[in-house]
């Protein structure tokens, strides 16, 4: 597809970027599958997955040059799954294929290792982690597919060492807040002040992106009432929120109402179009590839410039990707 070149121009560390008309320079969620994860995931053993080359295809057809691979390791330790054999060695590799993979496109896409922070060998895979060259970026974690319990004290205690060693580490987290729904986690505003007290609060030197815009996809109360909090401290200039960024990926879903919308970017205004990064999530079928995910995206009652300014974020995690 043949897309038509505005002017509009992105300046990073010097360099300018001359991007599709309405295209996002990044897609800043999205998954790469091993042939075993798939599988893992959708029950069924001639799985393809989802390569490099598969997700470098899509993104082309949707005038976007970079993305940030979030590693789905962390499923193979998914706490409403049956325990999988060999469960560490399993998790290292699917980390390790996801390298080898982003490895193919080093000036187009950039990896974030994952795991789930509850389990025993949560600490020595990030350790393991910070010292590999494709995998030392960055961190993604996910509360619901590891049910992270934030009414737990021992989970957050174990949650918060995840977040301490990664600001050791220098690793940017990218964190899907919200709590499982297989296990009926409770959800919402308590949740998201305990986030911001006590794990976002261990990771002060390190940037923190919260996905989905605080939720698990689409757009509900519970959310809305979570990204409050956050939208609240930002208000107050909370120095907690200084590195804190969002991503929306499938947030607007099809079908959603103008009240939906409205609500939606009344609270985007809220925590500032500065700290939205466009995202699509994984590729898994036509409504949620890179293009689609953006058309979506734009049906919000945002005005011009503020879709440019989203577009054109670029977190630095990103930013020397980016300026090659």
């Amino acid at each position: 597809m043949r897309f038509r070149v505005c002017t509009i121009q992105l300046l990073v560390a010097g360099v300018h970027h001359t991007l599709p008309a309405q295209a996002p320079i990044a897609d800043y969620h999205q998954h790469l599958f091993s042939p075993a994860a798939a599988a893992l995931v959708t029950g069924n053993p001639s799985a393809p997955g989802i390569t490099a080359d598969r997700l470098i295809a899509l993104l082309d057809s949707a005038g976007i040059r970079h993305a940030l691979v979030l590693s789905v390791a962390y499923t193979w330790g998914k706490a409403s799954r049956a325990p999988v054999e060999n469960e560490y060695e399993q998790v290292k590799a699917e980390n390790d294929w996801t390298a080898q993979q982003v490895a193919h496109y080093p000036d187009r896409l950039r990896a974030f290792c994952s795991l789930n922070p509850l389990k025993p060998y949560a600490l020595t895979e990030l350790a393991r982690c910070s010292a590999d060259p494709q995998l030392h970026y960055g961190l993604k974690l996910h509360f619901g597919n590891s049910d992270v319990d934030l009414d737990n004290r021992e989970d957050v205690a174990r949650v918060r060492l995840v977040f301490e060693a990664a600001n050791r580490y220098r690793m940017p987290i990218v964190v899907h807040l919200h709590t499982s729904i297989d296990h009926r986690r409770r959800y919402g505003a308590d949740a998201a002040r305990l986030f911001l007290n006590e794990l976002l609060a261990a990771a002060p030197d390190v940037p923190v992106q919260i996905a989905h815009l605080a939720g698990s996809g689409g757009y509900d109360a519970a959310t809305d009432s979570a990204l409050g909090v956050f939208a609240d401290a930002i208000a107050k200039r909370d120095p907690r929120t200084e590195k804190l960024w969002f991503d929306a990926a499938v947030v607007v879903r099809p079908g959603m109402s103008r009240e939906q919308l409205q609500e939606i970017a009344a609270r985007i205004r809220g925590i500032g179009v500065e700290r939205v990064l466009f995202g699509s999530d994984a590729a898994m079928s036509p409504h949620t590839y890179p293009q689609a995910g953006w058309a979506e995206f734009r049906k919000l009652p945002l005005t011009k410039e503020e879709f440019r300014i989203i577009a054109t974020n670029v977190p630095p995690y990103l930013s020397d990707l980016v300026s090659r």
